[in-house]
Parts: C-alpha cells; structure tokens; sequence
C-alpha cells in the first residue's frame, strides 16, 4: 500500500511538472510571436523611412528644392578638410 502511494505521489508530481514546463512553454511561444511581429512592423517602418530618404535625395528632387529656395550651393574653403602637407607649405 506504502508503494502504491509512493507511486501516485511521484506520478502527480511528474505530471504537474510537465504540465507547468509545457505552460512555460506556450508563453515562450507567444512572446517569440509577439516579438517577431514587433520587429517586422519596425522592418516595414524602417524601410519606408529609407524608401523617404532615398526619394528625397535624388538629384532631381535636390535640383528641385535648390530651385525652389534659391540656394547658393558652392563649397566653402572652410568646409574642406586641408591635408597636413599643405600646412606646412603655407608655413614656409
């Protein structure tokens, strides 16, 4: 009788394990499922964002706002980086 008991202790217990392993098993499950839509809906979001940038920048669409506001795009000498060598010729 001592086993019998023994034996539906042990098997409860084997049971009640599995059950709470395959529990944490679906919640597993539907946060990886969640996570992935997450990060598709960030994927759409960022490649429309470069789908944007990259309509933005065509040289046409620059051509077109340089018109429209009338920029004056030349260089500046201040904006370009000046190699060490040429330092040192404006020195002597």
């Amino acid at each position: 009788m001592l086993k019998l008991i023994l034996c539906l202790l042990c098997g409860t217990t084997l049971a009640a394990a599995t059950l709470q392993l395959r529990q944490q098993s679906r919640d597993l499950a539907y946060q990886c499922g969640k996570l992935h839509a997450e990060i598709e809906a960030l994927q759409i979001e960022l490649w429309n964002q470069q789908l944007q940038i990259a309509t933005a920048t065509v040289p046409d669409a620059i051509e077109q706002t340089v018109g429209r506001y009338h920029l004056s795009l030349v260089p500046s000498n201040s904006a370009m980086p000046v190699p060490e060598d040429e330092h040192n010729n404006d020195a002597e």
